[in-house]
């Protein structure tokens, strides 16, 4: 008697198991499933406005997955293999209430490195994207973007190996850069003119490109592929004549972008691992909270007119160049006075923020230690720069409070970083750029544990 109650406890859980892991209206035999149909496009453009149910196995397509009709919903444990490096998987435009959850997308060997995004969602409002994995999509495009999307969320996805080998060309922009150079290039989720975004939980790994000598080498890394004949402002003369650059490394974990246009974001517990840069944002009003940022030589960064930002309660770790910066960029600007019939253009600038309770762990521990040199270099845990250009606004009005920067001892570290210099790799554990009518102005320092790195705690006094 007790056997047979044991056996069918356990049966009832494994189907309970089963219904949770997919909402019960996705598994019911009334709902669409994509097989009934010839292809998947053909599934969706019959039933508009419905729940398709992708079951498991590889569903290949050659054509992109498009969707545009509102409420339509694709979930179950199908791969959407697309085999043409040449077009998105998917994409969802001009469309409300489109939810994408458990399904994999991803490309074949041959076919991992393109120029086009995974999902691309655009000019469209409350999509959300729930559970979705993206493997294999290698390219500088974005695994995910949204673009000009209102009340977007990407919940719970899993996105790896996004980064490709290509060409970063900054030729078209004369007066400030002019070159062009091989790098490592690419971002797991890009998010730009859209308001109202929530990216949470999500997992954001790059396994495949590392940025290692043998990599450095094997593809020219840093190597310039062309100039103009002028050099641009913001590189120097030294790096102009060598024809390379050190920051080959290239792209983000997540940025969120379009300065002017993106507001209202929340980034909040998500984990990033190997990253170039963790989390870039160019954005108003957003919260970064709760995430975890490993081995990125730049853990985040806000710049280009991104103002009130909350970042607190952050993992900050094997950071190699700086941990959390702030600073004015060229996508910054001072307000433009009416004339005629053309209105008046608000300033667009950067600062009123607030940084509270991270921690920083085993700075410079990372793999790209070795590109930016030692504690002799440029290395700051927290950075906050001037403008890029003279008519850059200043960042101003900052508090930075209960910090914490968490230095190994040598027998604590394994691998690499255990041969580097003892004691904290950086040379300042705060910096701050002088020079200039738009160097920062108004950064407060209260109650925050920060080393003293190899020139000091910092390079000017803190004010509280």
């Amino acid at each position: 008697m007790f056997l047979f109650f044991a056996r069918n406890t356990v049966c009832s859980l494994v189907v309970l198991l089963s219904l949770l892991a997919f909402p019960v209206r996705s598994v019911l035999a009334s709902d669409v499933s994509a097989t009934d149909y010839p292809s998947l496009q053909a599934a969706i453009d019959a039933n508009p406005s419905r729940e398709i149910f992708l079951p498991s196995g590889d569903h290949r397509i050659e054509a992109t997955l498009r969707i545009s009709s509102h409420g339509t919903s694709l979930v179950g444990p199908g791969r959407i293999v697309m085999t043409d490096p040449k077009k998105h998987i998917v994409e969802i435009e001009h469309a409300r209430d489109v939810r994408i959850e458990g399904v994999t997308l991803t490309r074949p060997e041959g076919a991992m490195d393109t120029t086009r995004e995974g999902i691309l969602v655009s000019d469209c409002q409350d999509v959300i994207l729930e559970r979705v994995k993206v493997i294999d999509n290698r390219t500088r495009s974005g695994s995910i973007r949204f673009s000009e999307v209102r009340r977007g969320r990407i919940v719970n996805c899993d996105i790896r190996n996004y980064m490709t080998i290509t060409e970063d060309d900054r030729t078209a922009n004369v007066e400030l850069l002019g070159y062009a150079f091989r790098c490592i290039d690419g971002t797991g989720i890009v998010v730009d003119r859209s308001q109202g975004t929530l990216i949470q939980g999500n997992t954001i790994v790059e396994e495949h490109l590392r940025p290692t000598p043998e990599m450095k080498a094997e593809h020219r890394l840093g190597t310039f592929t062309k100039k103009n004949a002028k050099r641009g402002l913001l590189i120097s003369q030294e790096v102009w004549d060598a024809e390379y650059v050190n920051n080959w490394h290239q792209g983000s974990g997540l940025i969120v972008t379009g300065p002017t246009r993106s507001d209202m974001t929340r980034i909040l517990g998500n984990q990033i691992e190997n990253a170039a840069q963790g989390i870039d944002l160019h954005s108003d009003h957003v919260i970064v909270s709760g995430n975890i940022v490993s081995n990125a030589f730049i853990g985040m960064k806000a710049m280009h007119g991104s103002r009130n930002v909350l970042i607190t309660g952050n993992q900050f770790s094997r950071n190699d160049l700086w941990a959390i910066g702030l600073m004015s960029g060229a996508g910054a600007s001072p307000a433009v006075p009416a004339e005629g019939e053309q209105a008046m253009v608000p300033a667009n600038v950067d600062g009123g923020s607030l940084i509270a309770n991270n921690i920083v762990s085993e700075f410079g521990c990372g793999d790209a230690a070795w590109i930016w040199g030692g504690a002799e270099t440029s290395r700051a845990v927290f950075r906050f720069d001037r403008g890029q250009e003279a008519t850059d606004p200043p960042l101003r009005d900052v508090m930075v409070t209960g910090n914490v920067i968490s230095n190994p001892d040598r027998d604590e570290l394994t691998g690499p970083a255990a041969k580097g210099a003892e004691g904290p790799r950086y040379h300042y554990a705060v910096r701050i750029e002088t020079g200039g009518e738009n160097a920062p102005r108004g950064l407060h320092f209260i109650g925050n544990l920060f080393p003293a790195g190899a020139q000091g705690v910092s390079n000017l006094e803190l004010a509280p």
